[in-house]
């Protein structure tokens, strides 16, 4: 089998998570870069579009098949490569990992990415005090969420979002903070504990490596 390859940005906080992973794993891939900005998006060109109809990244190609939809390429890293565990566990520590990976990848996420954003201002004319105050809103009702789910409320301070090793949701969350620092959140204040998992993984090469500023398309 050729060497894999990861269509993603260097931004893009889907790509991000599946970089962490394919990391903490130990895997090699090859990235293939799509500016989601120059040229109109590079994402919804033709070529592009014919690999993967959503216009979507991350993409990852392995010879001649392809998956897109970054959870779903994080489970299939963890059924064909399946240490170090990022679902560790029995099925109810597993469906935690898994509720607490969605609460950021499908209700936070998806409301303040590219396409969303641009669709905002491009279609409803919203402007940009309108447009951060809806990152913001939804940023802040999920952050919220999380924060209560994984307080110490009399424990120590987790290292991680589920035990003493990352896991699919620390895949997500890590991300997610950076796009919150991003827009503006103060999230050490906000949100000591989340902070609190990010700088544990942060010290990690699997995830430092991962970060944006890392990444050969950084701008």
């Amino acid at each position: 089998m050729t060497t894999p390859q990861l269509y993603g940005y260097f931004r893009s906080s889907a790509a991000y998570r599946v970089r962490i992973a394919l990391n903490l794993k130990g895997l090699s891939v090859q990235h293939v870069p799509v500016h989601l900005l120059r040229n109109g998006g590079e994402q919804l060109a033709d070529g592009y579009r014919a690999r993967n109809p959503q216009a979507l990244v991350p993409l990852l190609v392995e010879d001649d098949w392809q998956l897109s939809q970054s959870l779903a390429i994080l489970e299939y890293l963890e059924e064909t490569h399946p240490q170090p565990q990022l679902l560790p566990g029995d099925a109810r520590q597993r469906a935690h990992i898994r509720q607490l990976a969605l609460l950021v990848a499908c209700d936070v996420h998806p409301l303040n990415n590219l396409r969303v954003l641009k669709y905002l201002k491009h279609a409803l004319g919203t402007d940009d005090a309108a447009k951060e105050t809806w990152i913001r809103h939804w940023i802040d009702l999920g952050f919220g969420a999380l924060e209560a789910m994984l307080a110490p409320g009399g424990r120590d301070t987790p290292r991680f979002c589920v035990g003493d090793t990352p896991t699919l949701a620390d895949c997500c969350l890590v991300p997610q903070l950076f796009n919150a620092r991003r827009f503006g959140i103060d999230v050490d204040s906000a949100y000591p504990t989340l902070a609190a998992i990010e700088r544990t993984c942060a010290a990690l090469p699997a995830f430092a490596d991962a970060h944006p500023s890392r990444q050969p398309d950084a701008e």
